[in-house]
């Protein structure tokens, strides 16, 4: 039987109050994923990042904590980490492979830096990756705008090669039907 969890990376205050591309279709689809995720008995994780003191996303600051819309509940696991991968010196690895998850669905910020370290790693992991559209972002650049890096990565970097990119519409079915599996 498959098992799947929806990691929430770096959905932080400091990081949505960027000039985000697409920001507030994000968040909506952010919000729903986890509404659906919760209601289907799937996990819902949180990563979140800390730049160290005197940073922007420096521990403890309003930067830092996860976006109040999407707030996790008390009882659902956060991963703190210092890099850009979720997986790179942190528990998450251990804490998947103890629940038995073997299938990821990743959303989050920012698209180029820590969801491409995260689900790069994930796929090295020999984890299934599912990237649901319009669930990730990220700002201007001095090379692209946010909105071409989204779908440069989305479409060009990771779909077919190390996850797959999928109509949120799909996975919202996905995350449902895999409740009659549990």
């Amino acid at each position: 039987m498959r098992k799947y969890a929806l990691l929430v990376v770096d959905v932080q205050t400091g990081l949505v109050n960027d000039q985000l591309y697409n920001k507030e279709m994000v968040i909506q689809n952010i919000k729903m994923l986890i509404a659906t995720a919760r209601k289907s008995i799937i996990e819902v994780i949180y990563v979140r990042h800390d730049d160290g003191e005197g940073e922007t996303l420096a521990h403890g600051t309003d930067a830092w904590q996860i976006y109040h819309e999407i707030a996790p509940n008390v009882d659902e696991k956060i991963v703190d980490k210092k890099y850009n991968s979720a997986f790179f010196k942190t528990d998450l690895k251990s804490y998947l492979d103890k629940k038995q998850i073997d299938i990821l669905i990743v959303t989050g910020m920012q698209t180029e830096y820590c969801m491409d370290a995260t689900v790069k790693s994930a796929f090295d992991s020999e984890y299934e990756v599912i990237i649901p559209e319009q669930t990730n972002s990220s700002t201007d650049n001095a090379f692209l705008s946010g909105e071409k890096l989204c779908a440069f990565y989305n479409f060009s970097i990771w779909h077919n090669r190390f996850a797959k990119v999928v109509p949120l519409d799909d996975v919202t079915r996905l995350i449902k039907e895999s409740k009659k599996e549990i």
